[in-house]
C-alpha cells in the first residue's frame, strides 16, 4: 500500500462496534457489527461476537452505540466561498450570466472573497475554516481549494479532507474540474481533453432557459457525434430535457445534482425523475454556502424533500448512494472507497443511535448526531469520549450544545495553513469580514514597501474559481448548437467605477453548522424562489 499523503500511517489498529451500513453491492447492513481498521485500511467487517481477524486478538473493541457509514463524497462544492452566509436571492433568474457579476453579487460574494482571498493573513483562515466545515458534516472527500502564487505557480491546497482533483495515488485517479480556454471554446479539443480524463466534473446547462440548454446542444458536434463520454459528469444540468438525459445515458455521462442552489437561483432543479428512468449515474454536491446548503448532510435533506415532492423518485438508500458508492464509481474510486468493505480505505463517519431504518436515520439526523469522523483511519472529529480513546483530539469546540473535539494535527500539513487552530481561523475571519471596507482600501492603495514585497516575497492567494480566472474555464464556451453562432463570455456586469472600498460593507461569518446558526431556517423561509414544501420540511429535518 502506498504511503498516504493525507496522514502518516501512525494510528494503531483498532475496532469499532455498532450498526454498520456498508453500502456494498448488496447494501448489507449489520445490526451489530465490528469494523477492524489497520494502517488506514479496513482489515475486516464482521458480525459482533465472531472471532476477530488475525492481528486483532488483543485489540479492544470500541463500542460506539452508533450507526457506522462510509465517509461522504461530495462531487461539487466551491469550498473557498463557504465562509459567506446564505445570499437572500433577490429574484428568479433563468441562467447564471444574469446573476454572476451584478453589483449585489460583487458586494456580498465576489468582492469580499477577492479582498480576503488575496490576503496572506486571512487566506490560511479561510482554508482551515471551510475544511472543518466539511468534517463537521461527515464529508471525507470534496473538491479542492485552488491556490496560485505571485511567482506564477498554481496548485491545490493539501489538507485533511480528500481532494478529488489531487490525490497523488494511483488507485485514486485525479478528477478534473477545469479546462483550458482553448478547450472550452473548441469542440474537438474539448472532446480530446475529455477522452484524456479519468473524470471531468464540469458545469453544464446552469439555468432554466433556452440559452442554458444551448450549452448542452453545443456538445453535439457538426459530424453528429457527441462530446460526451463516460468520463463526463455534468454539474447542475437544470436545463436538460428528457431526450437529453437519454443522450447522456447512451454516451455514459453522469450528473452531479445540487438541488438547493438550483431552487434558490432558478426556482427549479434538474429533471430527476427522467434522469433516474434513463438510468443516469447521479452524484451530489452542495455547491457553496452562498446559494446552497452549509454541508452535504443539508443537501441530502433538501434532495429528500425534492424527491418526495416529485412522487418519491429516490429511496433514502438511493440518496445516500449518491454521496457514497455512486460518487466513488463516477470518480473511478469504487475499488477503494464508497463502501465499508475489507481492503478499502477507512473513511468512515458515525452518528449516534442505531434504531429505525438506517438510511432514514441519517437523512433525519442533526449535525449534532455525528459522533466520529475518520479519514484514512485517522480520527479527525467527534465526541470527546470517543476521540480521547484514540488520544488524538487537539482542540475542543461546541456544535450547538454538543461538546466535540477535533484532530487537525498532520505531519504532512500544507505550509499555507500549518498548525492553525479552528478557533484562531474563526477569530481571524470574523475580524476580516468586519473590516472589509478598510481592507479593500489598503488593497487598492498599497505602500511602496508592500509593492516591493509582493514582487520579491513568495505569496499565495485563493484562485476564486466561481469567477472563471483568465485561461481557465469551469464550463464549456462552445458554439451554441451544431450550427449556431459562437458564444463569448459575457462581460462582467459589475460597478467597475466603484472601488471595492466604497462598495463593501461589514459581513458576518457563516456558522459552521445549522445548529450554530439561529437565522438559517428563517432566511430560507424568506427565499422567494424556494418551493413551499422545502420551506415547510426543512425545520423538522434539522
Amino acid at each position: 500500500m502506498p504511503v498516504n499523503p493525507i496522514a502518516p500511517l501512525s494510528v494503531q489498529s483498532y475496532a469499532l462496534e455498532g450498526r454498520i451500513v456498508t453500502m456494498d453491492a448488496s447494501f448489507s447492513v449489520l445490526d451489530r457489527g465490528t469494523v477492524y481498521v489497520n494502517a488506514g485500511s479496513i482489515a475486516a467487517v464482521k458480525p459482533t461476537g465472531t472471532p476477530p481477524p488475525p492481528g486483532f486478538e488483543n485489540v479492544d473493541i470500541i463500542k460506539t452505540n452508533g450507526t457506522i457509514y462510509p465517509g461522504l463524497i461530495e462531487l461539487h462544492n466551491h469550498l473557498s466561498y463557504n465562509i459567506l452566509r446564505l445570499w437572500d436571492v433577490p429574484k428568479k433568474y433563468t441562467n447564471r450570466d444574469q446573476w454572476s457579476g451584478t453589483p449585489t453579487y460583487q458586494k456580498l460574494i465576489s468582492g469580499p472573497m477577492k479582498v480576503l482571498g488575496h490576503s496572506t493573513e486571512y487566506l490560511p483562515a479561510i482554508v482551515r475554516y471551510v475544511e472543518c466545515k466539511c468534517l463537521l458534516s461527515g464529508v471525507t472527500t470534496s473538491q479542492g481549494i485552488a491556490l496560485y502564487s505571485n511567482q506564477g505557480i498554481t496548485r491545490y491546497y493539501r489538507g485533511i479532507v480528500r481532494n478529488v482533483e489531487q490525490t497523488d495515488e494511483a488507485d485514486l485517479p485525479e478528477a478534473d474540474s477545469r479546462i483550458a480556454d482553448v478547450e472550452a471554446t473548441d469542440a474537438s479539443k474539448f472532446l480530446a481533453r475529455l477522452k484524456r480524463s479519468t473524470c471531468l466534473l464540469l458545469h453544464l446547462s446552469e439555468g432554466a432557459d433556452k440559452k442554458a440548454h444551448q450549452h448542452f446542444e453545443a456538445l453535439n458536434l457538426p459530424d453528429g457525434t457527441w462530446a460526451i463520454t463516460r468520463e463526463l459528469a455534468g454539474i447542475h444540468c437544470v436545463a436538460l430535457e428528457p431526450a437529453d438525459y437519454k443522450t447522456m445515458y447512451e454516451h455514459g455521462g453522469a450528473m452531479i445534482w445540487s438541488p438547493l442552489s438550483n431552487l434558490l437561483l432558478y426556482g427549479r432543479t434538474a429533471d430527476i425523475k427522467t434522469a433516474k428512468e434513463q438510468g443516469m449515474r447521479i452524484g451530489i454536491g452542495s455547491d457553496w454556502s452562498s446559494t446552497g446548503s452549509k454541508n452535504l448532510i443539508g443537501e441530502l435533506k433538501v434532495a429528500r424533500s425534492v424527491s418526495a415532492a416529485e412522487g418519491g423518485v429516490f429511496t433514502d438508500r438511493e440518496l445516500l448512494a449518491m454521496a457514497t458508492r455512486n460518487a466513488a464509481e463516477i470518480l473511478k474510486w469504487d475499488k477503494v472507497l464508497g463502501s465499508i468493505e475489507a481492503g478499502k480505505r477507512a473513511d468512515i463517519f458515525i452518528i449516534s443511535g442505531r434504531r429505525g431504518d438506517p438510511y432514514a436515520r441519517l437523512l433525519e439526523s442533526r449535525e449534532t448526531s455525528i459522533i466520529l469522523v475518520i479519514i484514512d483511519g485517522v480520527p479527525r472529529y467527534g465526541r470527546v469520549s470517543l476521540m480521547e480513546r484514540f488520544g488524538s483530539g487537539t482542540e475542543r469546540l461546541k456544535v450547538g450544545s454538543a461538546e466535540r473535539m477535533m484532530n487537525l494535527m498532520q505531519e504532512t500539513a500544507d505550509p499555507v495553513v500549518g498548525a492553525l487552530k479552528l478557533s484562531e481561523a474563526r477569530a481571524r475571519l470574523r475580524d476580516g469580514l468586519s473590516r472589509l471596507p478598510e481592507l479593500a482600501y489598503k488593497m487598492e492603495h498599497p505602500t511602496p514597501q508592500e509593492i516591493r514585497a509582493a514582487i520579491v516575497e513568495p505569496r499565495w492567494f485563493l484562485l476564486l474559481e466561481h469567477d472563471e480566472p483568465p485561461g481557465i474555464a469551469l464550463r464549456t464556451h462552445l458554439p451554441l448548437g451544431p450550427h449556431g453562432p459562437e458564444t463569448a463570455r459575457l462581460p462582467v456586469r459589475i460597478a467597475a467605477a466603484v472601488p471595492l472600498s466604497e462598495l463593501l460593507t461589514p459581513l458576518d461569518l457563516d456558522a459552521l453548522t445549522v445548529a450554530d446558526d439561529k437565522t438559517f431556517l428563517d432566511r430560507m423561509a424568506w427565499q422567494p424562489n424556494l418551493p413551499d414544501y422545502v420551506k415547510k420540511n426543512l425545520p423538522a429535518l434539522y
